[in-house]
């Protein structure tokens, strides 16, 4: 009866390992392969990271935006030209350089529209050198491996643990690996959203360059640059929350107690995407975009 009792706890003891290992396998697989993939999203500029996205919002800037920018720099030029007459007595006080700077204005506010697309991508173009500069800097920390130690570290530990444990033990597991998979979908979130953003940006361009030589409205020309440049800027900050992220888990004591440092891994994976949603936040407040 004994020699029954005892095959069937080992027989139970089996499915709860295999419940255990099965929750671990793969549990952090999710957030590894996005975390490695991280500097080769935020380096793309918006033309190399989706096409077809790309030259829709070429098209819709083109079609839509290139219009209206071009009536708001006309009532721009033309408030310059009535501002300048008013502010000289009706021109009674009129000084011919005047006119020759009026026209270096107009000529400045046209080169500035017309060149809008290659001076937005140019800044998206210096935020990806950035982030490939980092990506070097931080060369072996973007991709984290700390999965298969833990792995490890559990199966030496299982054989000695009774059936009490292991059924906590499983729950523990089942839990991380769901929170897990929900911070590599949530990453996801973060990378995709910061695209969407830029590609946001990037259609409505020409209007607030229409802007940028007046007085009165300047300000709406320079928010939106310091909006880009902190978008370029973001993927930068993102790099830096991946090296750190990667010093952490890598500082990770496998060989103490398994619970803890299961707990402190998915701890630092939370850390890190919150830290990734901070950054467009950060970015911009650093650069004052409104």
């Amino acid at each position: 009866m004994g020699a029954l009792l005892d095959q069937i706890t080992e027989f139970i003891k089996e499915m709860l390992h295999g419940w255990v290992m099965s929750n671990l396998d793969g549990m952090f697989t999710d957030v590894n392969t996005k975390v490695g993939t991280i500097a080769g999203e935020v380096s793309r500029t918006p033309s190399a990271w989706n096409a077809g996205i790309f030259s829709m919002i070429e098209r819709l800037s083109d079609t839509v935006i290139v219009p209206i920018a071009g009536i708001i720099i006309t009532y721009v030029l033309c408030y310059e030209l009535i501002s300048m007459v008013l502010d000289k007595n009706n021109m009674h006080d009129f000084d011919t350089s005047l006119f020759f700077r009026y026209l270096f204005k107009a000529c400045i506010a046209v080169l500035l529209l017309s060149r809008t697309s290659d001076i937005v991508m140019a800044v998206f173009d210096v935020g990806g050198h950035m982030v490939n500069e980092a990506a070097s800097a931080i060369s072996g920390s973007t991709s984290i491996s700390v999965g298969p130690t833990i792995t490890s570290m559990f199966t030496n530990n299982l054989s000695s643990m009774e059936i009490g444990e292991l059924i906590g033990l499983g729950m523990e597991t089942m839990i991380c690996s769901l929170c897990m998979k929900i911070m590599s979908v949530l990453i996801t979130v973060i990378l995709y959203g910061r695209m969407i953003e830029i590609y946001l940006y990037v259609s409505v361009a020409p209007v607030p360059f229409a802007t940028l030589t007046n007085k009165e409205w300047g300000s709406i020309g320079t928010n939106y640059i310091k909006g880009v440049v902190a978008l370029a800027f973001q993927g930068f900050f993102i790099m830096v929350c991946v090296a750190i992220y990667a010093v952490l888990v890598r500082s990770v004591s496998v060989a103490a107690n398994i619970h803890s440092a299961l707990w402190q891994v998915m701890a630092y994976t939370v850390v890190l995407c919150f830290s990734l949603f901070k950054t467009g936040s950060l970015s911009k407040s650093i650069f004052h975009a409104s």
